[in-house]
């Protein structure tokens, strides 16, 4: 058992708080916000992830996991110091604004006064952990006994706690023995399960997570790329991807034709990574970066052209729509860079009556545009609708009943913008139903 603190209790920070107190650890969280630690010392959780809400009642109830305000408190408590603060996309909109990191260690460092570790969670810019290295170990009365060490994670949001618990890898960026001592110890319930453990230099560890998350990145841009082209052709892409699915060295995993990836992650891991690609001289990794993007951007015009091409002679403007969706991914009440609110947004600027049904995520997209309508009650939000958008692939609305729901709108058109729904089922119900890169019928 370690005494452990999570600095930063976000999308990130809570979920793995809690999980190291499932695997037996003593475990203190640190956050600025007073009103999120009051209310997640009472086991509420604030933040929409499956399976987190009793994992952390459970173990605030157990004493076995409490959070603070006070840094210092944290600092005497812990052997170990997990750094789990946000490293959002910086002003030049390309590389990571790692000051929440290196504030972290500047608040944390001077209340070190024994030899401990201090693991970096968050995603940053090669070079930033000797930078953190250097800093923790002038700042701390321990000195050189600060051990730091990087461990990316890789997380989904949706899935946090199984990620956490039961994760495909970890990864160590280390610069001795201690450093590899103490993960494995911290981790060592989920390394005996057979997880692989990578023992690595800082810098294949800090590129590690940039290099997994823009491979995804450019899946996800592929196969929409090959959409378009069924698009035009007249082939359907839900084929394609089982034909190259079969090959193992494919694999269909990501290769969900849509409106793209958003999130908290993807987007901001491709420009840091481009922008590190850049800066190392490496320009052809560059220019196939650049064009993952210039695809992920052009979604929202690709499912634009889909609505109005289903729309036929009837104009956008003044249509009710109903988009269905407004977290950027299903079992996440997260809307950071949300292709569903982009495309709301689109809809509404073109003069559409847009109303933007969520099962989750009401709340957090009603604050980031507050100019459309929200509903969490579905019958509300399809009732009288000329045309629905699908646009995140919550399973609700993959399992919904379209026999039930087929006399709602004014007119039962769906524009499945997600291709997730099964069309001759909802065909058979009475809808018209669209999806990028299938033949219409």
């Amino acid at each position: 058992m370690t005494r452990v603190s999570v600095i930063g209790c976000g999308h990130l920070g809570i979920p793995h708080a809690a999980a190291m107190a499932a695997l037996g650890h003593d475990v203190i969280g640190v956050d600025v916000d007073r009103d999120k630690v009051t209310r997640l010392n009472t086991g509420e959780c604030p933040i929409f992830e499956p399976g987190l809400p009793e994992l952390l009642a459970e173990h605030t109830a157990s004493g076995r996991l409490r959070f603070t305000t006070d840094i210092a408190e944290a600092a005497a408590f812990a052997e170990l110091h997990f750094i789990g603060v946000g490293t959002p996309i910086d002003a030049d909109g390309r590389s990571y604004d790692n000051s929440q990191v290196y504030g972290a260690i500047r608040q944390l460092a001077p209340h070190l006064t024994k030899a401990c570790t201090i693991v970096g969670k968050s995603t940053v810019t090669v070079g930033t952990a000797e930078q953190v290295t250097t800093l923790a170990q002038r700042l701390a009365p321990a000195g050189t006994d600060v051990t730091v060490v990087w461990n990316p994670e890789f997380l989904r949001e949706g899935h946090a706690v199984e990620d956490t618990l039961r994760p495909d890898r970890i990864i160590a960026g280390v610069t001795g023995a201690e450093g590899e001592k103490a993960i494995r110890e911290v981790y060592a319930a989920i390394l005996d399960t057979g997880v692989p453990l990578f023992v690595c230099d800082f810098a294949t560890a800090e590129l590690a997570k940039g290099a997994a998350n823009t491979f995804l990145s450019l899946k996800i841009s592929y196969i929409n790329a090959v959409a378009d082209m069924c698009e035009a052709a007249g082939g359907d892409i839900t084929r394609i991807v089982e034909i190259l699915g079969i090959d193992p060295r494919i694999g269909s995993g990501g290769m969900q034709p849509g409106l793209g990836y958003g999130g908290g992650c993807l987007p901001k891991d491709v420009r840091a990574f481009t922008a590190s690609a850049k800066q190392l001289g490496a320009e052809d990794a560059v220019d196939l970066l650049l064009a993952a993007e210039k695809i992920n951007e052009s979604r929202t015009g690709v499912a634009m052209d889909l609505i109005t091409e289903a729309l036929g002679d009837q104009p956008l403007r003044g249509t009710r729509v109903t988009v269905l969706g407004a977290a950027f991914k299903p079992d996440t009440s997260d809307v950071r860079e949300s292709p569903a609110l982009a495309l709301a947004l689109a809809l509404h600027r073109g003069g559409a009556v847009v109303t933007v049904h969520d099962p989750q995520a009401v709340a957090n997209a009603m604050l980031r545009n507050p100019e459309l309508d929200y509903t969490a009650d579905l019958p509300a939000a399809l009732t009288g609708a000329g045309l629905v958008a699908l646009a995140t692939e919550w399973p609700q609305y993959r399992q919904a009943d379209p026999d039930t729901l087929v006399d709602l709108p004014a007119t039962p058109l769906l524009v499945d913008c997600r291709t997730t729904i099964d069309p001759d089922r909802w065909r058979a119900a009475g809808w018209r139903v669209r999806q990028l890169g299938r033949p219409g019928k």
